[in-house]
């Protein structure tokens, strides 16, 4: 059976930080819950999927506003355990995220997916999600990144 849970403390998102490294294979321990630290005063939280209390789907997100669509719900590094994909886990994430920002009055979802993953543009177009612009950034330290 698939339980979800919002995780809203420093300490419940450390926890799950196996599942993060699917995504981050080097992310230590010490480095997220810096990171956490700083995140978790500034509306962030996670999403995750248990299965029989083992995780084995993991989001963040984030409540915020931009100028041209005032309030928003943006979903921050969304993974699903290679070995529970295609069981329907994703989908039930973006429909509680869904959920969650009818319920808080948002105009939109926003996420960003590595323009080479196509897995995840496909798994995204399906649940209604479509490319509005590019997402430029501009790198000054390579090395400290995850």
């Amino acid at each position: 059976m698939l339980v979800i849970k919002e995780l809203a403390t420093v300490a419940e998102m450390v926890a799950e930080l196996e599942m993060l490294k699917h995504l981050y294979p080097a992310f230590t321990i010490d480095k997220y819950e810096l990171y956490l630290k700083e995140m978790v005063p500034h509306n962030y939280k996670q999403l995750a999927v248990y299965e029989d209390d083992v995780c084995v789907g993991l989001t963040g997100f984030w409540t915020g506003f931009k100028l041209w669509a005032g309030k928003y719900i943006e979903i921050d590094n969304f993974v699903v355990d290679p070995k529970h994909r295609s069981k329907g886990i994703g989908k039930m994430m973006t429909d509680y995220i869904h959920n969650k920002a009818l319920a808080a009055d948002c105009t939109m979802i926003t996420l960003d997916a590595y323009t080479n993953n196509f897995t995840a543009h496909r798994f995204y177009y399906n649940q209604g999600f479509e490319p509005k612009g590019f997402h430029f950034i501009k790198i000054l330290d390579e090395n400290r990144l995850s």
